[in-house]
């Protein structure tokens, strides 16, 4: 019956989670489940609560600070002008201070060269710098 205990625990610690989101709770209920699965297989009960302890401590130690950089990066997602700040392209009509167009995340984009003089030829590779109104500013790639 001790299997039960530690199932709540391990669901009251999950729905706290859900309140809190330090992905703490979560690693601990992780661990409480551990103890729970212990439980079920017979062992004594303290054995049970370091089972729990040890698969706690290491969830937190090890999974934890991988998850929350996992969960920043995603939030990091790039859309819109930013998506394409520092994407690589490729030169379809020559690219120079004052007109040119470019291909870039399959979009065609005018361009034109941010160094005045600096002209990119069709084929050429270049990267976006910024974003002027419709008009992706680039640089090329390889000189």
């Amino acid at each position: 019956m001790a299997w039960y205990w530690w199932a709540l625990a391990a669901l009251v610690l999950a729905g706290a989670e859900l309140v809190n989101g330090q992905l703490v709770l979560l690693m601990l209920a992780v661990g409480a489940a551990a103890g729970g699965i212990s439980s079920a297989a017979g062992l004594p009960t303290i054995w049970q609560a370091i089972v729990a302890g040890l698969v706690a401590v290491l969830m937190l130690v090890a999974v934890r600070p991988l998850a929350v950089k996992q969960l920043r990066m995603s939030g990091s997602l790039r859309t819109g002008i930013d998506a394409v700040k520092g994407a690589r392209g490729v030169v379809l009509e020559k690219v120079d201070a004052h007109d040119g167009r470019v291909k870039v995340n399959g979009e065609i984009w005018s361009a034109r060269s941010y160094d005045p003089y600096v002209t990119v030829e069709p084929g050429g590779s270049v990267m976006v710098v910024e974003i002027q109104g419709a008009t992706a500013i680039v640089l090329p790639t390889e000189l």
